[in-house]
């Protein structure tokens, strides 16, 4: 979206006398601030404004709707189904193009972990968000209103899995969020809930640095959050979460955020990739060794030209993928009117990182925050950071709204069954009356009887 936005910027002139064409093909009809998305789950943002429309914004642009199948780049077509092909069922489509940039993102990384697949829950799209905070607020009022002491204790345990930015931020969001709720429940209290992180390795938050990560940790615990590192998750199966220290928890809910990988349609491509499954990337931002063809974000493996080490690539996040679309799109630009092209070089600057409601941890620019200074700053520097002055408003709006009265403690899960009403209200379908022919008036007769 924000290569798009660049170039219609840029290619003004172009797109208004047809010359040139910007074609966005995305499956979704919106760009997700993911940032954002432990918030939307906590309920400090509401969910349409952590989504930018695209078709707003790229209002010179030609938006589809659908989702790459394959790419021939040697042929310069991309395989693509929208939903009017699988309606019409005519099958995929192909689309033919001049210039390729692929920046599909990434998907959940998951193991084969047994019962992940049926009891998991992911945290990586605003659905999965909206879904998890409907989902922690309905086991509240199941534990509220059973009378089985099993069910009730494990309704209220609540396991996340993996340390990063999405499972810790989640996490701290959520439970500072369900504690607030349990003061509207006369018989759940915040010490009956079971909040545990599961980390594989020694330490959560590795952006922020070692100090901060440390800090991040006896903030959960000092919060009564279980932190058990160097600890793998072995089975969810049958509702028990079984990890490698031998623990076993009853629960209803299993929250992964274990890492991301590549989108699969990188697999099906004739592009080069290197041995995590990324595209081969110059620090032009060019598929190394093909022409014609541009690539940011987590699916590309760029050099990082300002690291001591040689061979090092930029992390794939958010700081740096918004940074390469600028300088992707001017090369492309400069690409398009024979013009030499610029390096993509950028320094880390550091992390932030929210713990839940006035609570953070930040390490920027060689300075360590923690507390309610991290957590101002991870809303500034987020506010300043999501796409357009409408979402910006909206946002800031929400925040100081949020200031002035209490948090919303409403469960929407019906949302995610629409229909689950009128079903039950229109019934099970009636057998068709049986009519005898005499009585028919309908029948068809001879000679005064009914025929056969």
């Amino acid at each position: 979206m924000y290569t798009a936005l660049r170039l219609q910027r840029k290619l003004k002139a172009e797109l208004r006398s047809g010359s040139v064409e910007v074609v966005v093909v995305t499956p979704e009809p919106y760009m997700t601030y993911q940032p954002f998305l432990p918030e939307a789950a906590a309920g400090s943002i509401s969910p349409r404004h952590v989504v930018v429309p695209i078709r707003r914004v790229l209002d010179r642009c030609r938006i589809v709707i659908g989702e790459v199948q394959a790419i021939d780049h040697a042929k310069r077509t991309a395989t693509l189904t929208t939903l009017a092909t699988e309606e019409e069922s005519t099958g995929p489509e192909q689309m033919a193009y001049d210039e390729l940039v692929i920046a599909p993102g990434s998907i959940s990384r998951t193991l084969p972990v047994p019962g992940l697949a049926d009891y998991a829950i992911g945290f990586k799209t605003v659905e999965e968000a909206i879904g998890l905070r409907n989902h922690v607020i309905e086991q509240m009022d199941i534990a509220s209103s059973t009378r089985d002491p099993a069910l009730r204790d494990a309704a209220l345990t609540f396991v996340f899995v993996g340390g990063g930015y999405a499972g810790v931020e989640a996490l701290g969001e959520l439970e500072d969020m369900a504690r607030y709720t349990a003061r509207y429940y006369h018989n759940v209290k915040r010490e009956d809930m079971k909040w545990i992180l599961v980390e594989a390795t020694n330490r959560i938050l590795p952006e922020v640095g070692e100090e901060m990560g440390k800090y991040a940790i006896r903030e959960l615990r000092a919060r009564n959050i279980d932190v058990r590192l160097d600890t793998r998750l072995e089975s969810c199966e049958d509702r028990v979460a079984v990890l490698s220290d031998g623990a076993r928890f009853p629960t209803r809910t299993v929250v992964w955020t274990a890492g991301v990988k590549p989108a699969p349609v990188l697999a099906s491509t004739d592009l080069p990739l290197n041995g995590r499954g990324r595209l081969k990337c110059t620090a032009h931002l060019t598929v190394d060794g093909v022409t014609h063809a541009w690539a940011a974000g987590d699916a590309a493996a760029v050099p990082d030209v300002t690291a001591d080490e040689p061979g090092k690539e930029c992390a794939p996040n958010a700081q740096h993928a918004v940074r390469q679309t600028k300088v992707l799109a001017e090369n492309i630009v400069a690409s398009l009117r024979g013009q030499p092209l610029k390096e993509y070089a950028h320094a880390y600057v550091g992390s932030v990182a929210s713990l839940g409601l006035h609570k953070g941890v930040a390490h920027v620019y060689g300075r360590k925050l923690k507390g309610y200074p991290a957590w101002f700053m991870h809303r500034v520097y987020h506010l300043s950071r999501v796409p357009t002055f409408n979402r910006k408003a909206r946002v800031l709006a929400e925040w100081t709204l949020a200031g002035l009265f209490k948090r919303e403690i409403v469960s929407l899960g019906s949302l995610e069954h629409p229909r689950a009403e009128f079903e039950l209200a229109a019934g099970p379908p009636s057998a068709p009356a049986k009519v005898d022919p005499k009585d028919d008036p309908q029948a068809d007769t001879k000679d005064g009887k009914a025929s056969d």
